[in-house]
């Protein structure tokens, strides 16, 4: 067939009506949407790229379009130049900020912008851009997108949700993209022999019956080379006069084919192609390489090139080959020798600070080179400081090859490791691991090794054995006089050796974490300190060291920080916010984790389903232990909510890995979390054994100071089974640990247990002192459950003024979807005459708001399908299906697809 709006397409109706789906709901501002295509080499998938790019600006969109290439992956942010440099140079929008790290990644500007930041202002520039056309992005070949390129695009493919942009990419099987987009894969088949036999007719009508079927025999379905093969043949054979030559072997298909023919290319040409293959880069858009990456005079060689049909040269003097395998080709038929000369040739032609001259003289080394090992680890360490870490990884691998000495070897390829995690490649660095556990580790590179090993088991695998087995000794050889702390190392051994104390309560990594204290930064010695004895002065001291550090100290130290913020319960905005885009995607974890936490303690619910999103991120990118704990965050959100059945489902899927990892801390909060969500149904003798678990009335055990936070709660659950002298044995305990003076929230908690377990003579002042606590209004479910208490007190004994807490705290609850706890404030007001609360059964407000979209996702999300047979009924991705019911779970008022049933037998069928 040959659709009008594009370029000829044969048998991709599946393909196109997908895609064309996708441009229709962008259009109509529903939302976006990621189609991943994915096949073997030359199956047609850039001729898919290149239809919907012409049925996108016919409809008025904006395209961007980059393309992978395998000589570019080594170039941090290559790809992203080709699609936002357009968009960059427009920009009104974007901060001061965002524009200095978007031009440093993109080469137009010095800087050391981290990955984070450039992908916050690529967001930005999409935000922009669709405010006057919906906007498709194409990346073509993302198997050869550079990795920095390629995190910036998968960050937004997962933030796009909401916005009118799809993405369009193309893989091959086994390229990275297939693995880590969360995008459901379209599978590009070859065609099948009716279509094939179409094709070729369109492109080969003189084609004599039998060398026809013998193309469509030995294509396989493959498009282009139904184009490609009959090119091979004779005229002779192509009209049937002459015998068919043998079967090409196909096991390489393509490759191989293109490869035939550079065996017939003479050697001066040849080496042109290959120059152009391996040429990427600014500084070979212009004919100007031919002459200085090759001897002699290179006017005639235009002609040679074109001759070849392989490639041709633009007006600009730029090599252009006429399909992306020709590239693969040339370089695949390249002698080693060969290769190395090209590569040594371009990096004679690259000026000496170039760090492309770099990547080519490592390509072109053959024998160890300590000298160019030490380059490209400097290199690889600079990219890092860019926010190019994967890319440096790749750097430092190459060093570690180069490498002479087997322990330079070992010390850069633990570093690669390193890097590599923190550049959102954990898998990589977990196999790395692997061949580092296999290779014999010198003495002095011990502590770098077992960083790596830890940093793959913490982050990866979720377990916790090898940092209290490693990391102790590690801190000590770190801090031996005269020793190698490679570049400030003990920092960061020193964090993970608390990150694994403070989940697995392990008596040996407290005992070492307090050895070394004194030979840490005084954010690491506040970071200890706040997880085992927070002092009155403990968040102020947080809050001043935050304000004294540069970005560069910061750099280092935005973990310590924000777990400290963590251990404080201070959800300090200013503190997460000013990380935000100033560091590399494995810091964003603790943010996003920090947010997370922020939003239930600060009453901002609605945000409880980006836990569950986060969660997924972390897994697409192996990030296990992150996943775990969002999905622990979001564990919050249910209890509080009284979500039983939630809180259940989400306690199947964590508490047996936490229990195996020996994870104290998660379940200590799961246990924690049964007793609030029983809390909220009123069972308070289950809830008051649960809190017991944990931390026994009248005794405030060492360790994590939310254990301090659960006062309000243990309290609560204590006065309500008459358990006053054990309640007020707790207080007592409290002000004795001077538990109020660890944090804001903390000097709330306990100033509203103190009213619950007060006298009646005492106990209005005591209610009234707690609102007065400064910034109790931040609280907003703790304040709403004090002040439900309080109506409830006042009711009870008769006094006045008793609705004006219970409405306050019945309209917060509905807000919070709170249902149990606002329907014991309804039974509350009823029974202090208030005539505005809904007798029992009226639903506190109808859902609705639904978009047409919504309604039919949530109608086959009602019936039991998943997300992914949602998306194949609707032409979405199951990510986007996953977009639309994290907007319509607050809109139904719900908080599970179970509930989505009932909800929508009170929704509107119209919208």
């Amino acid at each position: 067939m040959h659709d009008s709006r594009g370029p000829a397409v044969v048998g991709r109706q599946r393909e196109t009506e997908l895609l064309t789906a996708a441009l229709v709901q962008a259009e109509d501002g529903a939302s976006g949407c990621t189609v991943l295509l994915r096949g073997e080499p030359g199956v047609g998938k850039s001729t898919l790229l290149s239809w919907v790019e012409h049925a996108a600006r016919e409809r008025g969109f904006t395209v961007l379009r980059a393309v992978g290439a395998e000589a570019e992956t080594d170039l941090a942010f290559g790809a992203l130049h080709q699609a936002f440099r357009s968009l960059l140079q427009r920009s009104a929008s974007l901060s001061a900020h965002q524009r200095e790290a978007l031009e440093s990644a993109l080469g137009i500007r010095a800087g050391t912008p981290s990955g984070f930041a450039v992908g916050a202002a690529a967001l930005t520039l999409l935000e922009e851009a669709v405010r006057t056309a919906p906007v498709l992005l194409l990346l073509d070949d993302l198997h050869w997108v550079d990795s920095s390129s390629a995190t910036v695009f998968a960050f937004l493919h997962r933030r796009c949700a909401d916005l009118p942009v799809v993405i369009v990419g193309a893989t091959r099987p086994d390229g990275p993209a297939a693995q880590t987009w969360s995008a459901e894969a379209v599978e590009v088949r070859a065609l099948p022999r009716t279509d094939a036999a179409l094709l070729l007719g369109t492109h080969h009508p003189e084609l004599a019956a039998a060398a026809r079927d013998r193309v469509l025999t030995e294509a396989a379905g493959n498009p282009l080379a139904l184009v490609e093969l009959p090119r091979q043949l004779e005229a002779a054979q192509q009209r049937g006069t002459a015998p068919l030559p043998e079967r090409l072997p196909l096991g390489e298909k393509l490759e191989r084919m293109f490869a035939d023919r550079l065996d017939a290319v003479t050697p001066e040409v040849g080496r042109y192609l290959l120059l152009g293959a391996l040429a990427t880069g600014p500084d070979f858009t212009n004919g100007g390489w031919l002459r200085a990456a090759a001897d002699g005079d290179a006017g005639e060689i235009p002609d040679g090139i074109e001759a070849t049909g392989l490639a041709r040269l633009d007006p600009a003097g730029q090599l252009v080959f006429r399909h992306p395998l020709v590239r693969t080709a040339v370089v695949a038929a390249a002698s080693d020798t060969a290769r190395r000369e090209a590569h040594r040739a371009l990096s004679e032609a690259l000026a000496p600070d170039d760090p492309r001259r770099l990547v080519h003289e490592a390509a072109a080394a053959l024998l160890p080179d300590e000298g160019l090992a030490h380059r490209l680890q400097e290199a690889g360490r600079d990219l890092a400081r860019r926010g190019g870490d994967a890319e440096g990884a790749l750097l430092l691998e190459r060093a570690a090859v180069l490498s002479p000495s087997s322990c330079d070897r070992v010390r850069r390829l633990a570093w690669a490791a390193v890097m590599s995690a923190r550049g959102g490649q954990l898998r990589h660095t977990a196999a790395l691991v692997e061949e580092l556990k296999s290779s014999s580790v010198p003495q002095d590179a011990a502590p770098l090794f077992a960083y790596a090993v830890v940093y793959a088991d913490q982050s990866h695998h979720v377990d916790f054995e090898s940092s209290a087995a490693l990391l102790p000794a590690a801190l000590d050889a770190l801090t031996a006089p005269g020793a190698d702390t490679f570049g400030g190392l003990t920092e960061q051994v020193f964090f993970k050796l608390l990150l694994a104390a403070t989940y697995t309560d392990d008596p040996w990594a407290w005992r070492a974490l307090e050895r070394h204290r004194g030979e840490v930064s005084e954010a690491g010695r506040l970071c200890l300190r706040a997880w085992t004895d927070p002092g009155p002065d403990t968040t102020a001291t947080l809050r001043a060291v935050a304000e004294g550090m540069t970005e560069e100290q910061e750099a280092g130290a935005a973990w310590l920080l924000l777990w400290t913020a963590s251990a404080l319960d201070c959800p300090d905005s200013d503190l997460w916010q000013r990380f935000t885009g100033l560091h590399g995607f494995a810091t964003q974890g603790s943010i996003a984790k920090a947010k997370c936490h922020q939003d239930f303690l600060l009453g901002h619910w609605d945000q409880a389903a980006v836990c569950l999103r986060e969660a997924e991120i972390a897994d697409e990118l192996g990030y296990h232990t992150n996943a775990l704990m969002f999905r622990q965050y979001y564990a919050h959100f249910l209890a509080g909510r009284g979500d039983e059945a939630g809180l259940r489902e989400v306690e199947r899927a964590i508490r047996p890995t936490a229990a195996r990892a020996r994870m104290r801390y998660v379940l200590d909060r799961l246990t924690h979390l049964r007793g609030l969500a029983a809390l909220a149904h009123g069972r308070h003798e289950e809830a008051y054994a649960h809190f017991c678990e944990i931390t026994p009335p009248g005794r405030l055990p060492g360790g994590p100071p939310w254990h301090h936070a659960l006062v309000l709660d243990l309290v609560t659950a204590a006065v309500h089974t008459g358990r006053h002298e054990e309640a007020r044995a707790h207080l007592e305990a409290g002000r004795a640990a001077r538990s109020a003076e660890i944090s804001d929230r903390h000097a709330f908690l306990c100033s509203a247990a103190a009213a619950l377990a007060a006298e009646d003579d005492d106990a209005d002042a005591a209610y009234r002192a707690a609102y007065a606590v400064p910034g109790a209004e931040r609280w907003a479910f703790d304040l709403a459950r004090l002040r439900l208490a309080h109506g409830s007190w006042l009711r009870r004994r008769h006094r006045p003024g008793a609705r004006e807490p219970l409405r306050a705290a019945h309209h917060v609850f509905r807000r919070l979807q709170a249902k149990p706890w606002a329907q014991r404030c309804e039974a509350e007001l009823r029974a202090a005459g208030d005539p505005v609360a809904p007798p029992p059964g009226v639903p506190a407000e109808a859902p609705s708001g639904l978009t047409g979209q919504e309604l039919r996702i949530a109608r086959l999300a009602a019936t039991g399908l998943t997300n992914k047979d949602i998306g194949r009924r609707l032409q979405l991705s199951p990510r986007t299906v996953a977009a639309h019911l994290y907007k319509i779970f607050p809109k139904l008022g719900i908080t599970s697809r179970a509930a989505l049933a009932h909800a929508l037998d009170t929704a509107p069928d119209s919208v």
